[in-house]
Order: C-alpha cells, then structure tokens, then sequence
C-alpha cells in the first residue's frame, strides 16, 4: 500500500476545540464510520475533544482499497494519526474497532511513543479469546446479508438496495476479515486503565467475554453490562455516554456535566 494520507482524510472532527485538555479518538465497528458517533462531541464536556477514525472504504473513502489485515493497518494508521495523540488522549472502540484501538496502543507502546490514558472497549471479547461466532468475511452476498440482518446493525433500507450493497460490500468483507483472521500474540499487557462495555442481550459477545479484558492491562479495569444487543452503543447510547463522561472525568477531572 502507497503510503497514508494525511491525517485530516483519516480524522473526523465534529467540534474541533483547540484548547481541549483530552482527546477521545474513536474507532467504529465493520463496516461504520465517523457517522457511528454522530451527536457524541455535543454530549461530551467542553473541555474534550472528539474525533472518528475513518479508515479506508467507507464514507468520503469509498472508493480506496480498505484493509483485510490488521498488520498491515496499523503502521499506516500510526504515521496518519499519532501526531493527534501527542497530547493526552483516550482511546474508544466498538466491535472491531474495540480490537483496533487495542492493537493501536499496543503498537504506540512497541514503538516508544505516547500511549493512551486510557482504553475503552465494546462490543467485543478480549482479543486473547477465539471468536465464538461464525466466520463470515467469505460467504456468499445472500448468506453475508442475512448475518448483517441478524446483527442488526444495518438498516432494511439500506440491505434491501442494490446499488448502495454494491458500494459498501467490499468494505464491509474486509472489515470482517481482519476481524475474523485476526490471531492473537502474546506480549505484555498494557499499564493504562481499561473499561470494558458489553450488551446484555448481544448474542455473540458474552460477559465473560467482556471481562476477560482485564488480564490485557495491569492498570484499573471496570467492566459495564448495558441493555442491548450487539449494537447497544446506539441503542443505550445516553447511558454509554453517561459512563464514558465518568471515565474522561476521572482520567484528567473535565467535569462530567
């Protein structure tokens, strides 16, 4: 792959606040963009500023070859965006991003550089675990549009038209084989706070799976069941910000109001 492009392509700012104290970078799940945290800069303090990461293949990206391999994601993810983390920043993912932000500060502490002050997940088990669903990244459109409906995470409209499939598809079969050939190694554990997020009614990512988080760092790990399924970040999206307002008021003391 060509090198990567600057930043502001890969960086989506709602509410750009220069004199910010925190910075909460934010990774979606297979297949979402910047518009999966859509309203969330106006729910956070003032003092935080927030951006989506918006990884090729999607949104104003569409058309670039997005990544099948997280390996080879992340050294380009690192010379787009880790300028933005040289001052004090939290890291937040859901589903598959859960698993690139984890990947992310392991590769931020591998190379000597600034690492978060703290990671915060959901949606998906600890990466030390195999997957406890079926593969899907290979199976045919039809059978790969019916997991899509059971997930839940896309709309009627959208699976039912044509034409909008034919653009997201190959975004959203990378997305899943990156999640779905992803192979943990061990290495040592992370030393900043992590909070894990689970839907108590999401079929496939269990809260053992949840709480497994807590041997991936040797700082402070809280764990958090919200209604929901696998998509409860929209769903029981007031009371996840509620929480991530608590952890972002504990970590540099913005008020949580």
């Amino acid at each position: 792959m060509s090198a990567a492009p600057a930043p502001r392509s890969w960086l989506v700012t709602p509410r750009p606040r220069p004199e910010a104290r925190l910075r909460v970078l934010c990774f979606a799940y297979a297949g979402g963009g910047s518009a999966a945290f859509t309203g969330w800069a106006d729910a956070l303090p003032s003092d935080v500023e927030l951006s989506a990461v918006r990884l090729p293949g999607r949104e104003s990206r569409i058309l670039q070859r997005p990544y099948t391999d997280i390996d080879e994601l992340l050294p380009d993810l690192v010379q787009a965006v880790s300028s933005y983390c040289r001052e004090p920043f939290v890291l937040f993912g859901h589903s598959m991003g859960a698993l690139i932000a984890y990947a992310y500060a392991r590769r931020l502490r591998d190379a000597g550089l600034r690492g978060p002050e703290h990671l915060v997940v959901s949606g998906r088990r600890a990466p030390q675990l195999t997957h406890n669903r079926p593969l899907v990244h290979d199976l045919p459109d039809e059978e790969l549009l019916d997991r899509l409906r059971e997930f839940g995470g896309t709309t009627a409209e959208v699976l039912s038209d044509p034409r909008t499939m034919r653009l997201v598809m190959p975004g959203l079969r990378a997305d899943f084989q990156l999640n779905d050939t992803y192979r943990y190694t061990p290495e040592p554990r992370l030393d900043c706070p992590v909070t894990a997020f689970g839907g108590r009614q999401d079929s496939h990512v269990d809260e053992d799976g949840i709480a497994a988080w807590a041997d991936r760092t040797t700082g402070p790990f809280t764990m958090r069941m919200l209604d929901g399924g696998h998509f409860f970040l929209h769903s029981s999206q007031a009371e996840l910000l509620r929480a991530i307002k608590v952890v972002l008021h504990r970590t540099t003391g913005s008020t949580v109001a």
